[in-house]
């Protein structure tokens, strides 16, 4: 009996660390959430890993994740590697038609067959789609304007339609839907490259998913950068939409997503630091919760 007192020690901590989850898992119980995976978290080995289990664990949870990815690292290697330049404008990438066989080739046979593969080593869960398949995203030319001129980049799409059959089949079938952000043409039979962060917003929207979260490679949106680094925990839809001017260009995306996403009925849309492990668990189902939160204007006043 000696031992019983140590034993009881040790699994405290855990015991307390899973009731603090628990009026999270009843609140996001039978939800879909969003979750867009990008920055290091794809790059690097043990991140990976720990994306992968926490998006088994949210689905063994009972919520529904949908996995949609970019892969900006590992298109640019592979343009390299193709001896194709890599250029950006307006923060987008220049999409020649050449380019885009080696985007789709690394999105939907490299980056999402490997995403696939790490989700199903704790079950037969991960179907691998691209916006391609069954109409799920449909798009038109985009042409960004620079100084007030269109600038044309290629074979870059803007959403106009989403279709969420295949998607909603696939978690009616409890599976994981990973969805890589190419999308077809409305109008000339070709397919475009289309923003992730932008399809992972228009997707958690048309799905109705309670949250959308956007890992990222910074700790969230910072309050007065580079004056300072400290994180904005908490903002509203029309709050973010003045400071949206003022962001850099690789955030921009981002949280014009999260603004897209809270406007169009998701109750939440979160910027999290993809850096650290297990960071969506941490969002989730702790009370601190880590990164930036958007909440739509009308829940100013509640308490998370």
């Amino acid at each position: 009996m000696s031992n019983t007192p140590a034993r009881k020690h040790t699994a405290l901590p855990k015991a307390q660390i899973l009731i603090e989850a628990l009026p999270w898992l009843v609140r996001h119980n039978g939800r879909t959430v969003v979750i867009k995976f990008g920055g290091n978290a794809m790059i690097d080995e043990d991140l990976k890993a720990a994306f992968a289990q926490d998006v088994v664990f949210l689905h063994h949870a009972g919520i529904k994740p949908v996995v949609v990815h970019g892969g900006g690292p590992q298109i640019s290697a592979a343009l390299d590697r193709h001896g194709i330049v890599s250029e950006f404008k307006a923060g987008l990438r220049v999409t020649t038609e050449e380019a885009m066989d080696v985007v789709r080739m690394v999105l939907a046979g490299q980056v999402q067959r490997e995403l696939v593969g790490l989700l199903n080593q704790h079950g037969p869960l991960a179907v691998g789609l691209t916006g391609e398949d069954a109409h799920t995203i449909t798009a038109t030319k985009h042409q960004p304007e620079i100084d007030g001129e269109p600038v044309d980049i290629g074979r870059v799409g803007e959403i106009t339609a989403i279709d969420t059959g295949a998607i909603e089949a696939l978690l009616a079938d409890g599976r994981i839907p990973v969805v890589s952000s190419i999308a077809r043409s409305q109008d000339d039979g070709h397919v475009y490259n289309v923003n992730a962060d932008t399809a992972a917003a228009a997707l958690a929207a048309a799905l109705g998913a309670e949250t959308l979260m956007v890992l990222t490679d910074v700790e969230g949106l910072y309050e007065d950068w580079p004056n300072s680094d400290e994180v904005i925990s908490r903002l509203t839809a029309s709050q973010l939409e003045k400071l949206l001017p003022e962001l850099s260009s690789g955030m921009v995306p981002k949280m014009q997503g999260c603004l897209h996403a809270v406007r169009g009925g998701v109750q939440t849309a979160r910027v999290i630091d993809g850096r650290v492990q297990h960071s969506i668990l941490l969002e989730i189902f702790t009370d601190e919760g880590i990164g930036t939160m958007v909440v739509p204007d009308a829940e100013q006043g509640d308490a998370e």
